[in-house]
C-alpha cells in the first residue's frame, strides 16, 4: 500500500506535466508564428512594455519579459523545489538505493554535455554558455514519455521524473553559483534574516502556509536585488515548507497541488511565448555549425544519452544502484535521448549566460532544433523497442 500512496502524487504530477507539455509546445509555435508575421512589431512591443509596482519604498519597474523570467519563473522554481523536497522525504529520492540511479544518470547527463560544449567553445566569447546543454525540460520530457503510454514500464516514467528533478536541482545550483551577478551584501543579509525566520517557523512546526508565503514574497524581492537570480528565492522557500512521509496531506503537498496546474498550464507557456520570439531567417541555419550551435546540439542530442547511459552503467556495475524494475539498458538509453529535450531550462540558462542579443538568439534557435531532434529520436526509439519486444 505504501508504494501506491507514494505513486499518487507522481501520477498527478505526470498528468499535469503531460498537458503542460502540449501547451508549452503550442505556446512555442505561436511565439514563432507571431515573430515571423505581420504582428511581429506589436508582439515585441508587448514583450518590452514596462510594468511597475510602487508600494511604500518598494519600487519594481520591469518589462513584460523580465516579469515573466524573474517573477513568474520564481513560482516555477518553487514548484520544482517542492517536488524535489517531497521526493527526498517520501518518493524516489527518499533512500540512497532509490536515489542512486537517477542521481548518477542526471550527473552524467549534466557533465558530458557541459564537457562537449566547453571542448568546442573553450577560449571563445561563448564559453560562458557551458551550462546550456546541461538542463532537461521536465515538462516536455514527461509529456513525451506519457504519450508513449504502456509502451514503456511505469518504473521508467518514475525514473525519468526523478532524473529530471535531480537535473533541475543541478541547474538551480549552477544558476546560483555561476550565473548570478555581483553580490550586494546588504540585501544578502536581509535574505539571510528571512531564511532564518522561515527556518524558525519550520522548526516550531508552524503549518499555515500564509506564514511562509508572505516572507517568501519579501525573500524574492531582496534576492532579486542581491545579485543572485531571483528565481532561487522559490527554491529556498520550498526548503522550509513543512512535509511528512505519512499518508496525511502535508502543507507542502497542499501548496504543490495548488500551484502545479497554474505553473504548467499558464506560467510555463507564458515563458515559452516570451522567449521563443525568434525571427527566422535562412542565414540562421549557419548558427547550427557555429561553436554555440555545435556545443548545444551535440551536447543535448549526443552528450545527454551518452552521459545518462554511461554513468548509470558505472553505478550499477559498482553495485551502487540497480536498474528500475522491468527496465533494460535499452530503455535507459532511450530516456537519455529524451533527457536531451532542454527547451525551457536551457533557454533560461542561455538568457543568463549571454548579454549579447545575437548569442542569445543563436542559442535559442539551436536549443529549439536540438530539443526537436531529441524528442523525435527518443520517442521513435522507445516506440521501436516496444514493437520489437512484441
Amino acid at each position: 500500500m505504501a508504494k501506491l500512496i507514494n505513486l499518487k502524487p507522481f501520477r498527478e504530477f505526470l498528468q499535469s506535466q503531460q498537458l503542460g507539455g502540449v501547451l508549452l509546445l503550442a505556446a512555442a509555435i505561436l511565439s514563432l508564428v507571431l515573430a515571423n508575421s505581420a504582428f511581429a512589431n506589436t508582439f515585441n512591443r508587448i514583450l518590452t512594455s514596462t510594468w511597475s509596482i510602487h508600494i511604500s519604498s518598494l519600487h519594481l519597474v520591469y518589462n513584460t519579459t523580465t516579469w515573466i523570467n524573474d517573477g513568474l519563473m520564481a513560482i516555477f522554481f518553487l514548484v520544482v523545489g517542492l517536488e524535489i523536497k517531497r521526493e527526498l522525504v517520501e518518493g524516489e529520492l527518499s533512500s540512497i538505493k532509490k536515489a542512486a540511479m537517477p542521481v548518477f544518470a542526471a550527473l552524467g547527463g549534466m557533465l558530458v554535455p557541459a564537457a562537449i560544449f566547453l571542448l568546442i567553445n573553450l577560449g571563445k566569447p561563448s564559453q560562458h554558455g557551458w551550462g546550456i546543454p546541461m538542463a532537461t525540460d521536465i515538462a516536455f520530457a514527461l509529456a513525451i514519455v506519457a504519450a508513449l503510454g504502456k509502451r514503456v514500464p511505469t518504473s521508467i516514467k518514475i525514473f525519468l521524473a526523478a532524473l529530471a528533478i535531480v537535473d533541475d536541482l543541478g541547474a538551480i545550483l549552477i544558476i546560483a553559483l555561476f550565473y548570478s551577478s555581483k553580490l550586494d551584501n546588504t540585501y544578502l543579509t536581509y535574505a539571510g534574516g528571512i531564511v532564518a525566520l522561515l527556518a524558525t517557523l519550520n522548526y516550531f512546526g508552524v503549518k499555515r502556509l500564509i506564514f511562509y508565503l508572505i516572507p517568501g514574497v519579501f525573500l524574492w524581492y531582496v534576492i532579486h536585488h542581491s545579485g543572485i537570480h531571483a528565481t532561487i528565492a522559490g527554491v529556498l522557500l520550498a526548503c522550509f515548507i513543512p512535509t511528512n512521509p505519512v499518508k496525511e496531506t502535508s502543507p507542502l503537498e497542499k501548496l504543490e497541488h495548488l500551484l502545479l496546474k497554474p505553473v504548467n498550464l499558464l506560467i510555463m507557456p507564458l515563458f515559452a511565448l516570451a522567449n521563443t520570439n525568434i525571427h527566422l531567417e535562412w542565414s540562421m541555419l549557419k548558427s547550427i555549425s557555429s561553436p554555440i550551435g555545435l556545443g548545444i546540439i551535440l551536447g543535448l542530442v549526443f552528450g545527454k544519452p551518452i552521459g545518462v547511459f554511461l554513468f548509470s552503467w558505472i553505478s550499477v556495475k559498482l553495485g551502487w544502484s540497480s536498474l528500475p524494475s522491468k527496465a533494460t539498458w535499452k530503455h535507459v538509453l532511450g530516456l537519455g535521448m529524451l533527457a536531451g529535450i532542454g527547451f525551457t531550462m536551457s533557454t533560461f540558462i542561455a538568457l543568463l549566460s549571454f548579454t549579447n542579443p545575437a548569442f542569445q538568439l543563436e542559442a535559442k534557435f539551436c536549443i529549439l532544433i536540438a530539443s526537436i531532434i531529441a524528442a523525435c529520436i527518443g520517442y521513435s526509439y522507445l516506440s521501436f523497442l516496444h514493437k520489437k519486444a512484441n
